[in-house]
């Protein structure tokens, strides 16, 4: 894909997405709409608790704003088989940015059609055996992701990991140009938590409550720092189907004072503010083969760093040791016991605490969406 002639400024964009959550669609969105004449915005539901609401927004020369609600009689998963037929029509478009297979089918479609010239699949996850091993459905989606990247005129991963996973399970080649993206952050509008921080006592989580993302070793883990005389709070950021056991895992542990669950928080800034209250961030994922974690670039990360907190985690994202090298993180194991030592370790003395977060910050740097976009439309042939 090399349209060297080609500026972003006057071009038109699809961004065609599942799910309602800050992620790469939405920070591409925001990117695009300081800069290009005209971007058309397609947001599927995701999980069951999303409803049967598929949004349409359009955003035209920076200004104008028209947002479509198209509802249907299914929720998810079932209504992913009818995302592609919404809406019937779509406007011509220069670039077509299709964020799962299905979405960018469509814009293989409307490219045949010569409705859009081009059509990039932007993966944000890999999983094999999406849908069990052998099952008919994971069989599908691996044929319809495999057509998507074949056919698309560039792809864009979040991690060579994944990159490598997806062309080794699909058997792909080189036909296709792909580009790693990882996750970024709107560094000049984040929040960044003070020098003296540590004060705040203040663990944060931020993420989807599913299983495998080990929130519960994690209140475990905070009951045995209130026992051992370390006055911890906990905010957890965040929606999913863990949440009522969770809760109930909270009043039988006694900290109903010390935990606040702020649901699923819609405006990513808000998100931000929370961020920047805490004294450390914690992503104790459990090492499933199965969790897509070990092959993506988890976002919650970048934004914990964007604020500024040091990290404690386990080994299971790609970026884990780099983490523990550049940004200050400390590596931990599953139990509640090794995260209730990394938290100690991290908020053992205001000095180390400090060079940790000033090592976060510096690491960060280098993943600041308007760069990250910038590199990426050059190398798809655009002047920025």
């Amino acid at each position: 894909m090399s349209r060297p002639s080609r500026r972003v400024a006057g071009s038109s964009f699809a961004i065609v997405a599942n799910g309602h959550a800050d992620g790469p669609a939405q920070a591409l969105r925001d990117y695009l709409v300081e800069r290009a004449a005209r971007i058309v915005m397609v947001t599927h539901p995701l999980l069951p608790e999303h409803g049967r609401r598929h949004v349409v927004t359009t955003f035209e020369n920076r200004g104008e704003v028209r947002v479509r609600t198209r509802w249907t009689p299914l929720r998810p998963p079932a209504s992913y088989a009818i995302d592609p037929l919404v809406p019937l029509v779509h406007p011509p478009v220069d670039v077509w940015f299709g964020f799962n297979p299905l979405a960018a089918a469509r814009g293989l479609l409307e490219r045949r059609m010569r409705r859009a010239a081009a059509v990039v699949l932007w993966s944000v996850d890999f999983t094999p055996d999406r849908f069990g091993e052998d099952a008919l459905l994971t069989r599908v989606y691996d044929r319809l992701d495999r057509f998507a990247c074949r056919h698309a005129d560039a792809r864009v991963e979040l991690s060579p990991r994944a990159r490598d996973a997806r062309d080794a399970r699909l058997g792909l080649g080189t036909a296709t140009p792909v580009h790693v993206v990882p996750m970024g952050a709107w560094l000049t509008r984040t929040p960044v938590v003070p020098t003296d921080g540590i004060e705040a006592r203040r663990i944060v989580f931020l993420g989807h409550l599913t299983e495998g993302r080990g929130t519960t070793a994690l209140l475990d883990a905070l009951a045995l720092l209130r026992t051992r005389g370390l006055p911890l709070d906990l905010d957890v950021i965040g929606d999913g189907d863990q949440l009522p056991l969770l809760k109930r895992q909270t009043t039988r542990l006694g900290l109903a004072e010390a935990v606040r669950f702020h649901g699923y928080v819609a405006d990513h800034r808000e998100v931000e503010r929370l961020l920047a209250h805490g004294s450390v961030a914690a992503a104790p994922y459990l090492a499933a083969d199965s969790s897509f974690t070990r092959w993506a670039d988890p976002g919650k990360l970048k934004a914990y760093l964007a604020a500024g907190l040091p990290i404690v985690l386990t080994d299971v994202s790609p970026n884990a040791q780099e983490l523990s090298r550049e940004a200050g993180a400390e590596i931990v194991g599953h139990t509640p016991d090794d995260l209730a030592a990394g938290i100690e370790r991290v908020l053992a003395s205001p000095e180390i605490w400090r060079e940790r977060r000033d090592r976060a910050l510096d690491y960060v740097r280098r993943f600041d969406w308007p760069n990250l976009f910038s590199e990426l439309f050059v190398d798809l042939g655009f002047h920025v």
